[in-house]
């Protein structure tokens, strides 16, 4: 494609997330404009190509495609009101967190002002964007997405349209979120007791990437149990995690480290050991953590 033909592109908000976004499109030959609150972030973006926006509303009116990159939802709305009425026949897609009611508020309000809404989210590091295999998954406007799509895999080369629904992406986005502070705190807490012990916590970082390849290797084992709803083949049951809970305890008061933030898990396998999940697969959990009608959730 010619230069000259590549669709232009505006990104909103420059965080490291955004300035990242930027780049990736004027690295790629789109005309970029570039607006943050913040003037001062869009230097080095100038310096690379990209065109500074001296207000919302020019930005917003710069292109057929705008891209946001802020907080949250109604961070989003609140940079974007006072250009709302530039928004008619463009297509905005938003590259923020937020909960799927955020997702499905925002695109109620850029309906509203005639904008076409893509929900999405970067599900990689700032450095990753660009790269062939990051994963961006998008919902919302098939038409607008069909039409950007080229122009977006710019961001990432694992591209994908999750539904029609404004708030897919958002709900997927917390879904598979929801992995990585747990995650992120057992390693911590991997971290600190080896360090009790006078060790670099760089010696685990191999043992524990392993440990992370046979999680995912099990994933769609777990994901098949619990969308059958058969837990009765179990390599690791209910009562195995129940029984490691007390080992916990003993390398806390060992190491002096904290493990407190495990109470609530424990808990957890103890109530589905209760509601007789004993012996069944530990991706039981899912039954006990989903909520009754009646529960007053």
């Amino acid at each position: 494609m010619a230069g000259d033909n590549r669709t232009s592109v505006t990104v909103v908000g420059l965080g490291s997330m955004g300035r990242a976004l930027a780049e990736a499109f004027v690295a790629a030959g789109h005309p970029t404009t570039v607006w943050n609150r913040t003037p001062g972030r869009a230097g080095s973006l100038v310096d690379q190509g990209a065109l500074h926006a001296a207000s919302i509303a020019d930005a917003v009116a710069a292109s057929g495609l705008v891209v946001t990159c802020l907080t949250t939802f109604e961070d989003t709305r609140a940079a974007l009101e006072p250009a709302a009425r530039a928004l008619r026949g463009r297509t905005l897609v938003t590259l923020n967190s937020g909960s799927p009611a955020g997702a499905r508020e925002t695109a109620a309000w850029a309906g509203a002002h005639g904008a076409r809404l893509l929900t999405g989210a970067v599900k990689n590091v700032p450095a990753a964007v660009g790269a062939p295999d990051t994963l961006l998954y998008y919902s919302g406007d098939r038409a607008a997405f069909e039409e950007y799509e080229e122009t977006l895999t710019v961001l990432g080369g694992d591209t994908v349209h999750l539904g029609e629904e404004p708030d897919l992406a958002a709900l997927y986005e917390m879904a598979v979120g929801a992995m990585l502070l747990p995650a992120l705190v057992g390693f911590f807490q991997g971290a600190a007791a080896v360090q009790a012990r006078g060790l670099r916590v760089d010696s685990m970082v191999r043992f524990a990437g392993k440990w992370l390849d046979m999680i995912k290797a099990l994933l769609p084992v777990y994901a098949a149990e619990i969308d059958s709803g058969d837990y009765s083949d179990a390599a690791s049951s209910v009562n195995l995690f129940l029984a490691a809970a007390a080992h916990d305890d003993d390398l806390g008061e060992e190491t002096n480290v904290d493990t407190a933030w495990l109470a609530p898990l424990h808990d957890l396998v103890r109530r589905a050991a209760e509601a007789g999940h004993g012996e069944h697969s530990v991706s039981a959990l899912t039954e006990v953590l989903r909520k009754s009608p009646h529960s007053g959730a």
